[in-house]
């Protein structure tokens, strides 16, 4: 007798969880590309043909459970994360999110279910960042966790436990920073570089590096949100990446000194304005922020489309990541022997991504 109450899918359906984010936003490029049924959770519709939209509060335990009651994904690739003040509330809220998500899915045919962590996983979280006793660099995945309360660690634990329980495989992603398309996102370097260029341009400002001298001298390396989609749909559908930890960046490594006036000149900037490390730090917060104030006058006069620029800089994010009082580079051998060679070179991440940005007219 055939069973027509659990049906199988015929292709394989993912749910993207953060689907409007950076790295979400490149995944449903490529799960569509793929063929993929894709269903986006979300609490406002995806405006994207070809996906349908969940609309759920990933922190209301009962929203999701009736908004997945009648969901059967065979695939899960959770990309979201909600910044708190404490790593305490990081942990209650971003492990409960994972934990409560994968709940509402205990009836559905997972097959694999993807999460998407970063190099704080090396680093230590926000409130104690590089403060403590690290790994040596390049990181690799064997290094044991950190002694210190993770909100990743958290998100980890939940995701094994669900796996146990539910007969699922799990793949983690430890990105470095993700630059790719999204507007609105909390961690976007890539725009906010190309918004602190046009305020320089426009107001006459010089065109500064806010970040430290390890970061401006030291190698690093970056994951492109395409690259990162990539990745996690590879170990969601291979063997070799079932159950398995991995770092994810592009490939390439460089020094800030190299790239800094490279993208300045990709921005427009006038090289006698680009400058790099003096002395100290110099925030993007301390830099910029005493300038926004002039974006809606910027926005109007070349008719861009987001006059607020709260929506488009995450100052904060940027300065935390260049401000980084050592060399942070990223091994990717372990995904290579596994069998993933995707490779997309940094500068051209950039500069794709700022000619998309003019494009559609976020800046000038």
């Amino acid at each position: 007798m055939t069973n027509t109450t659990d049906p199988t899918p015929a292709r394989p359906g993912a749910l993207v969880v953060g689907a409007s984010g950076i790295t979400g936003s490149a995944l449903v490029d490529h799960l569509l590309a793929l063929g993929w049924d894709v269903t986006a959770l979300s609490r406002r519709p995806l405006a994207r043909d070809g996906v349908r939209t969940v609309a759920a509060d990933l922190r209301d335990p009962d929203s999701l459970t009736a908004a997945l009651s009648d969901e059967r994904p065979t695939h899960v690739f959770f990309t979201a994360w909600q910044r708190q003040e404490t790593e305490a509330e990081n942990i209650r809220v971003n492990g409960g999110m994972v934990r409560d998500l994968l709940a509402a899915l205990a009836h559905a045919p997972l097959e694999h279910v993807a999460l998407v962590t970063g190099l704080k996983h090396y680093l230590g979280p926000f409130e104690a960042y590089a403060a403590g006793e690290m790994p040596d660099t390049p990181f690799h995945e064997e290094e044991p966790r950190l002694d210190t309360p993770n909100f990743y660690y958290a998100q980890e634990d939940e995701l094994f436990a669900a796996a146990e329980r539910q007969g699922f495989t799990w793949s983690v992603h430890r990105s470095h920073t993700v630059i790719g398309h999204a507007v609105g996102n909390a961690m976007n370097m890539g725009l906010t570089i190309a918004v602190q260029a046009t305020l320089a341009k426009e107001l006459g400002l010089d065109f500064v590096f806010p970040g430290s001298e390890a970061q401006w001298n030291g190698l690093t390396d970056m994951t492109d949100a395409g690259i990162l989609a990539e990745h996690m749909v590879w170990a969601a559908t291979s063997p070799e990446g079932a159950d398995e930890p991995f770092n994810v960046v592009n490939g390439d490594v460089f020094r800030w000194r190299w790239m800094w006036p490279r993208l300045a000149a990709h921005l427009g900037v006038d090289p006698a304005r680009v400058v790099g490390y003096q002395d100290r730090p110099r925030p993007l917060a301390e830099q910029m922020t005493p300038h926004e104030g002039a974006w809606p006058g910027i926005a109007e006069r070349y008719g861009l489309v987001e006059p607020d620029i709260t929506r488009l800089a995450s100052w904060w994010h940027t300065d935390a990541d260049l401000g980084r009082a050592m060399e942070v580079v990223t091994d990717m051998g372990k995904s290579r022997e596994a069998g993933f060679t995707a490779f997309r070179r940094t500068e051209r991440a950039f500069t794709d991504l700022f000619d998309r940005y003019r494009a559609e007219r976020l800046v000038p």
